[in-house]
């Protein structure tokens, strides 16, 4: 505790700033303002845009600079707390830190200051279910966890709460770990494709972020990655520690893996032990049998495979990730709306034995749909498009060699609200519906969650013919 205690005495002394007041950094504040610091918050929003939270920072003393020009004053601190959301080297950020200011973020403190063992995974998918299967096999072993960085909670704000024998497990994003130089105890990356190239503008940039959670480990750290996903395994050379791979398709040396007879099972250098067959895992899909694996390559040797075993039958999955929504009339509901690129995409499409009438399109984070193209067609049987990439999508469907007219059949959406009736319209029974978006929510939604909770809504809300 002496070093979390120094770190809030060095804190009193230091001007501080902190970039948005998303779920992250409100948390912080208020434990900063707790601690007797003072801070100042920069938001492009106005007062009355901020709503309550802008009321109650303002009666604790928190001082502002709002609006346009809210990075124009980053010279006048020590220390810039920047929201996961932006980008690390924005030019106002960049300027700042050439000027001697200190940029940084909750989890880079949070990894400074910890006092337990961290796992963290990334990833291009897959990394929250990932995430969570690790949490509920250490936990379901007795061990208390915390979970946080890009999913949960904000996890310094707990910082004094951890004890040296919790875990903490956390996923973690390219933005995040762009400007990390700290690793975790066990590292997983479950694989990498493109995405966020809007922000990241290459795709090196993208990787090199993601490297980012295995560059600093040490010799006595646990590094998994897919042996599968060749961006990801040609990583190996990097690794310090100990190498644990997973496969769906051959057996490592050293990790988890399917077996011809779909048996999910870990190998130690020639000696596999079983664990279940891939139906004993609650979630749908062949993806999740992929999270499955990279979670039991970063926790054997600590969980059993009783609880391995249990936790794979209960589990029910995150929300918004081919999530059940209801039944109605025959037709089956699903929501995916973290399927916001198309590897994600691919991956609930596959989830299914059937053709699916699927809603599509959104922000557009400049990466290419067609390599979803050929899947589309031939599982999918209707298609509502939406957003700003519906165009596009619809490009790289009916360009693809295999596209037939009318196969699948593509309609376009004014709306959420639209597209949900136009599927209600369009579904017989033993239709499946699901949304499934391959974009981003930006255009027309702050993020995937509230677009998921929005279309789950509207489902609800839908009446039997």
């Amino acid at each position: 505790m002496k070093q979390i205690d120094s770190f809030f005495n060095e804190m009193q002394h230091k001007k501080i700033a902190f970039i948005g007041v998303g779920v992250t950094n409100t948390d912080i504040i208020r434990l900063f303002l707790k601690k007797g610091i003072s801070v100042t918050l920069l938001d492009k929003k106005q007062p009355e845009q901020l709503g309550d939270i802008y009321n109650e920072f303002k009666a604790a003393g928190v001082e502002f600079v709002l609006g346009e020009s809210y990075l124009d004053s980053l010279i006048d601190f020590d220390i810039v707390f920047r929201s996961p959301g932006m980008y690390f080297n924005n030019k106002k950020l960049t300027e700042a830190r050439i000027n001697g200011v200190s940029v940084t973020t909750e989890m880079e403190v949070f990894f400074e200051l910890c006092p337990c063992k961290i796992y963290a995974v990334t990833g291009s998918d897959g990394k929250t279910t990932t995430t969570s299967v690790i949490s509920e096999f250490l936990s379901a072993s007795g061990i208390t966890v915390h979970k946080g960085g890009n999913i949960g909670r904000a996890l310094l704000p707990i910082i004094e709460e951890i004890k040296e024998n919790d875990a903490a497990v956390v996923e973690l994003s390219s933005f995040q770990l762009l400007s990390m130089r700290q690793s975790p105890d066990v590292a997983v990356i479950t694989n990498i494709a493109p995405n966020h190239l809007d922000v990241h503008g290459t795709m090196e940039e993208y990787i090199d972020a993601k490297v980012n959670l295995i560059a600093h480990q040490n010799a006595f750290s646990k590094t998994v990655l897919n042996l599968d996903n060749d961006l990801t395994n040609n990583l190996s050379y990097k690794v310090r520690g100990n190498l644990v791979k997973f496969s769906r398709k051959s057996k490592p040396e050293r990790g988890a893996f399917l077996r011809e007879d779909d048996m999910l099972c870990y190998n130690n250098m020639g000696n596999v032990t079983p664990i279940m067959h891939m139906n004993d895992i609650r979630i749908p899909g062949m993806h999740n049998v992929e999270n499955y694996l990279a979670a039991i390559s970063a926790v054997w040797g600590e969980v059993s495979v009783d609880t391995i075993v249990n936790v794979a039958k209960n589990f029910g999955g995150v929300e918004h990730r081919i999530e059940f929504v209801r039944e109605l009339n025959g037709v089956k509901w699903y929501n995916d709306s973290i399927a916001t690129s198309p590897t994600r995409v691919l991956a609930g499409l596959n989830s299914f034995n059937q053709k699916l009438i699927v809603i599509m399109g959104g922000y557009d984070k400049k990466i290419p749909f067609e390599p979803m193209a050929k899947t589309v067609c031939e599982k999918v049987k209707v298609m509502i498009l939406m957003g700003l990439t519906a165009l596009k999508i619809e490009a790289a469907i009916t360009s693809c060699s295999n596209y037939k007219e009318g196969c699948p059949v593509i309609i376009h959406a004014e709306s959420m609200e639209d597209a949900v009736e136009k599927a209600r319209e369009i579904a017989e029974k033993g239709d499946i519906v699901t949304l499934s978006p391959a974009c981003a929510s930006f255009d027309l939604y702050p993020n995937f969650e509230i677009r998921g909770n929005h279309y789950k809504g509207l489902v609800k809300e839908l009446e039997s013919k």
